[in-house]
């Protein structure tokens, strides 16, 4: 009897412990767009097919990482490689904060291991980088422009002649007076006809504006962008002459190799969110140098 409420209470510790950890995660994940779906992108490094396999395995590894995390994954682009594995490959993963769930994992990841597609079975050293950016839905064309940013002009239009000649003020100019913006039209043959397309050709502009500014916060999200080689890695999956998978960011290790291919990464992520709360640098650290002086193979 003792022995089995022991058993219940251990079970019930070890349930807690899972529960405050996850709480622990989600209030890591307050960034302005952690809970955003995410668009992942992976690319083979140089080395022609033992890179390109890499980035498929790397491929595999998120699909399988994202089923179990509950994400649904929508596989959108794959250019596959010459002999094998993939050059490139783009997926969609939507969810509870799928974006700041995988933004951890953005960065170069390099695989150390016997070659299968070396006769010598030589050593080789191959890198995949994993690039991910906030799915942001695209702007509502319908902007709302508040009257006292307007500054309206009207003045005669210009007309090559005609029974239509316009000999009034109908033709207007809308100049938005925050962003200097302006819209014109003097096609209508009323005042009242040529602002109202005035005013649709300022939307639109304004529109366009606000998601060439949406973008470029997206690009100041990425980061400094590094090689995919030497020196830059963010983590190290080594399968010879010993198993272990180091990041360098963290210093997390996990000796299980496979374990962590078939989509184990939550030690991982939640340590780099941890990692990530507790420095004093931006919110992303998958730029930086990749540790290579903690690289357990000296790369």
């Amino acid at each position: 009897r003792f022995d089995e409420l022991r058993g219940q209470l251990g079970r019930a510790v070890r349930t807690l412990l899972g529960d405050i950890e996850r709480i622990e995660v989600q209030a890591l994940l307050s960034g302005e767009y952690d809970d955003h779906d995410a668009v992942a992108s992976l690319h083979a490094g140089a080395g022609g097919t033992e890179s390109q396999d890499w980035a498929e395995m790397l491929l595999r590894m998120y699909l399988r990482w994202a089923e179990r995390e509950g994400l649904q994954a929508e596989l959108d682009e794959v250019l596959p490689g010459e002999e094998a594995g993939v050059k490139s490959a783009t997926f969609i993963l939507r969810g509870p904060k799928a974006y700041g769930l995988v933004s951890a994992e953005r960065g170069v990841h390099r695989l150390v291991r016997i070659s299968p597609f070396d006769a010598a079975k030589r050593r080789h050293t191959s890198f995949a980088s994993l690039d991910v950016i906030p799915l942001i839905e695209e702007a509502d064309e319908d902007v709302e422009i508040d009257d006292k940013d307007l500054r309206i002009d009207t003045y005669r239009a210009s007309s090559a002649g005609g029974q239509h000649v316009n000999v009034t003020d109908s033709a207007v100019r809308i100049t938005h007076l925050p962003t200097g913006i302006q819209a014109a039209c003097q096609n209508e043959r009323s005042q009242m006809q040529n602002r109202a397309v005035a005013m649709r050709i300022l939307k639109s502009r304004l529109a366009a504006l606000r998601r060439r500014e949406q973008q470029a916060r997206i690009e100041d999200l990425r980061g400094k962008q590094m090689g995919i080689d030497f020196g830059s890695q963010i983590r190290s999956y080594v399968l010879h002459p010993y198993q272990m998978v180091k990041d360098h960011r963290t210093g997390e290790e996990v000796g299980d190799v496979d374990r962590v291919l078939d989509g184990d990464l939550d030690r991982f992520i939640e340590a780099y969110l941890r990692h990530r709360a507790s420095a004093d640098g931006g919110p992303d650290g998958s730029s930086g140098p990749g540790g290579a002086s903690d690289d357990p193979e000296g790369g």
